[in-house]
Order: structure tokens, then C-alpha cells, then sequence
């Protein structure tokens, strides 16, 4: 089993991004993504010093991976896109059928991000066709549903990997509205990119005071962290690849942990105020399964 860092979603100062994935490069991970995801608004970093980075992890020995928006909503975010496709060396995780469409087009084989609504052998099997060689599954589906999925999918299933979002916030949905600006009453224009402030989101309680959302921009986060690290045994032939999201320095030790507890030896301590499992088990998402 391998163990990657998934794109970062939150909005964070260029140095403390810098910091973050060079300590990344010394970690246990085996697979580096890189890129914003979110929103195109979120300059820290421009398309050449993301595919820069990313060349820069792929020397260090470990696989980077450009991600590209899962909203495309103007024709200078198509044109960065372009240019993340056009790379010339390194693979692009899809998060959204545009991406995929450039990449078939210019023959570079592609991730099929958990922003895609892939749910079924039929769709799988057509992006295959595309290029798709691996696949992260998205993060609302159980390991019941794995199971009979690689069953519907027989030998098809040997030609592409799959990819299990296993800790951090919950991607939920997107917007073209900004929640993190309407949460502070400023209009999305003129946001001032104030989820610089909220490293890790910014979070919506229900009425009981319980953590219900994470707001993140013009994501829509769980307000729980999702942790599968005492789940990975069950993983064995139905998981190639574990994502952990990245959340700050910290992501970095919970890498370790997983890694460390794959054979189920070393068990991670969970809080049900804090963290969730439900989905890997196919009850309520907010709850934890222990």
C-alpha cells in the first residue's frame, strides 16, 4: 500500500506552503500532489512555480501529481489549465471532465479526482478509454460498495489504481459562491482572500453547538475530520493508494502513524468529538465506527 498527500485545500502564506512540502519531501509519503483545487483567486503560488515544485518533488524520488481546479468558471482558469496539462513531463490529477478532456487530447495519462462523479464500473471503464490510470474514489462511498464495484469491474480492474481519501476534511461540494466571504458578509469579489485567516477552514456549528460543516472558500468541508487509520488491514486488494489531506505540519506525523499501522499493530486514538468514519462503513458520515 502506498500513502499520498493530497493537493492542499485551504489557502496558506507562500512561505509556510514552501515549508510545508519541503518537510513533505523528507516524509513517509509516496506520492505528492500539487496545485489549487479551490479557487483560482488564491495566487501565492502561479502555475510555473506550481509545476516548478512539483518537478522538484518528482527529483526527490517520490511521484508529484499537478491537480487543477474542480470548478472551472473563466477562460483564464482554462488557460491555466491548459498549461498545468501541457507540463510536458508530469501527471495531472482531473478534477473535473474538462481536465480530462485536455489530457486524452494531449495523450498524458491522468488521476481521476474524487471531484469527479465516478461512481460505477460503466464510467470507470470510459476513462479508462480517456487515459485515466488512477482513480480516487469518491469520499461518500463505503468499502462495501468498493467490493462490488471491483467485482462489476473484473479484469478492467488490473489497469488502473485505486485511491482512498483517508484523513483530513471531507470534500464535499462546491459553489460558485464563496462561503467563507458570505460567513464574514463580504461579496465574493471583493473577498479580500480572507481564508488566508483560516488555515484549516473556518467552521459551521449546528444549532446544538456540534461541528457540522468546514467552511472552505467555495468548498463545503465535513466538520469532522475523517480518519480511516484503524481501517487500513480491510484496505488489503481493494486499495493501492491512502490519501491524508493536508492540515499543517501535524499531517506529516499522522502520515507516520498510518504507515506505522497498516498491519493494525499500532492503533490510532480516535475522538467522536473530533473525528469520523461513518462512510467506510456505510452509516450516517458524521459518526465514528470504532
Amino acid at each position: 500500500m502506498q500513502f499520498s498527500l493530497g493537493p492542499l485545500l485551504f489557502y496558506w502564506p507562500k512561505t509556510d506552503t514552501q515549508a510545508f512540502y519541503q518537510a513533505a519531501m523528507a516524509s513517509d509519503a509516496d506520492i505528492i500532489y500539487l496545485g489549487e483545487t479551490v479557487c483560482s483567486k488564491r495566487r501565492e503560488f502561479k502555475v510555473e512555480e506550481w509545476i516548478a515544485l512539483a518537478k522538484q518533488v518528482a527529483a526527490s524520488g517520490k511521484q508529484g501529481v499537478l491537480s487543477t481546479l474542480a470548478l472551472i468558471s473563466a477562460p483564464s482558469e482554462l488557460k491555466e489549465l491548459k498549461r498545468l496539462v501541457d507540463n510536458g513531463e508530469l501527471m495531472i490529477e482531473a478534477n473535473d471532465l474538462g481536465a480530462v478532456q485536455l489530457a486524452r487530447e494531449a495523450g498524458v495519462p491522468f488521476v481521476c479526482g474524487p471531484a469527479i462523479n465516478a461512481y460505477n464500473a460503466e464510467v470507470l471503464r470510459m476513462l479508462l478509454k480517456q487515459g485515466m490510470t488512477r482513480w480516487v474514489m469518491p469520499v461518500e462511498l463505503s468499502r462495501d460498495w468498493l467490493v462490488t464495484l471491483n467485482q462489476d469491474l473484473a479484469t478492467d480492474r488490473q489497469h488502473f489504481e485505486v485511491e482512498l481519501f483517508g484523513h483530513g476534511y471531507l470534500p464535499l461540494a462546491y459553489s460558485a459562491r464563496c462561503f467563507t466571504a458570505r460567513s464574514l458578509d463580504k461579496p465574493k469579489d471583493g473577498c479580500e482572500l480572507a481564508c488566508i485567516h483560516y488555515p484549516t477552514g473556518r467552521q459551521a456549528l449546528s444549532r446544538e453547538g456540534q461541528p457540522l460543516f468546514n467552511l472552505n472558500g467555495i468548498q463545503t468541508q465535513s466538520g469532522y475530520c475523517y480518519n480511516l487509520g484503524n481501517e487500513l488491514g480491510g484496505m488489503a486488494g481493494l486499495v493501492d493508494v491512502v490519501r491524508l489531506s493536508p492540515q499543517g505540519m501535524d499531517t506529516l506525523d499522522t502520515l507516520a502513524q498510518f504507515r506505522a499501522n497498516q498491519q493494525g499493530l499500532a492503533p490510532l486514538p480516535l475522538s467522536g468529538d473530533r473525528e469520523c468514519n461513518g462512510y467506510w462503513h456505510q452509516i450516517p458520515g458524521i459518526r465514528l465506527a470504532q
